[in-house]
């Protein structure tokens, strides 16, 4: 087996084959012309084989050059991915936890302080995204996903299931009456605010109301953030996730409208590489968030929601 061309002549081949002249990858590269026309050299006689085309107006690659860049290319790309991997491990002392910025803000942020507590030696980092992480290329210790479940390539444990509440602001106010909406009829003739995890129709079913017409949406946003943003701005009322409302309405800056609630389709989940045994991090971490979904579950302390019941 021939040995590995130079990876100084590989950098130089492949910013010529790209730039399309010797000129373009010298200035790239930060070299002289003379240098990458050396390293080119160097290749070739390595390789044997012709890689360009010399012509009075310079180099031509050949098909085999075409191909072969091509090649070492996504070879290069797959060399900078893995060195970004390696450089965002967290150290020792890092937990990375990934997770939806709605979770992240409305239920995980809120009790971080008591992670803090029993675990002070870690700095925690919270990436957020709306996307499903592969744990194969993350710098993620754990992560919590909300979804069905079975994803490839990832152990996972279910943390707990969901369900819908309508909330408002509490110096909301249903017009004409100028007072606080306290029954499902009420709810559907308020101002609505909507967001995609907003199954109004199933609301309206377990209420036994007719569903509101489209014009009672006063504003729909991509993003629950947003959704319950307007909510406590007191533009009108929501049915979001318990989960991200739970804190507000403890801390008496949401009042949930009647007792009426229906089922989230998409349990939180528990999530970290398949092929890993749960290190110190992630067993610390694993420890702590089934404590604190057990303290949510019963209620107890920040986890209780205020709530008017008609």
């Amino acid at each position: 087996m021939k040995p590995i061309p130079p990876f100084t002549a590989l950098r130089c081949f492949e910013a010529v084959a790209r730039l399309g002249g010797v000129t373009q990858a010298a200035r790239e590269l930060h070299v002289t012309h003379s240098a990458v026309s050396q390293q080119i050299k160097v290749l070739e006689d390595a390789m044997g084989v012709a890689l360009f085309i010399r012509e009075a107006r310079g180099l031509r690659l050949t098909d085999e050059g075409r191909l072969y860049a091509l090649d070492i290319r996504a070879a290069l790309r797959d060399i900078t991915h893995a060195t970004r991997r390696a450089q965002a491990r967290p150290h020792e002392s890092e937990l990375v936890i990934s997770t939806l910025p709605s979770f992240a803000q409305h239920w995980l942020v809120p009790r971080l302080a008591s992670f803090r507590d029993a675990h002070p030696y870690y700095r925690v980092r919270l990436m957020t995204t709306l996307q499903v992480e592969d744990f194969r290329q993350s710098a993620s210790d754990i992560g919590i996903r909300m979804g069905q479940g079975h994803w490839p390539g990832v152990a996972q444990q279910k943390l707990f299931d969901d369900d819908m509440v309508v909330v408002a602001a509490p110096h909301f106010a249903l017009a004409p009456s100028g007072r606080f909406p306290l029954t499902a009829d009420e709810v559907v003739a308020c101002p609505l605010i909507s967001s995609p995890d907003a199954p109004w129709s199933d609301w309206c079913e377990a209420a036994q109301v007719a569903p509101p017409p489209a014009e009672a949406v006063v504003l729909s946003a991509n993003d629950s953030n947003i959704a319950i943003g307007a909510v406590l701005q007191g533009l009108g009322v929501a049915l979001e996730r318990r989960s991200l409302v739970a804190h507000a309405l403890a801390q008496g800056a949401l009042v949930q409208i009647t007792g009426i609630r229906v089922p989230y389709r998409y349990p939180y989940w528990l999530v970290w590489q398949q092929r890993e045994i749960l290190n110190v991090r992630q067993a610390h971490f694993a420890q702590w968030i089934e404590a604190q979904v057990d303290a949510y579950l019963r209620g107890d302390a920040a986890s209780a929601p205020a709530s008017r019941v008609a």
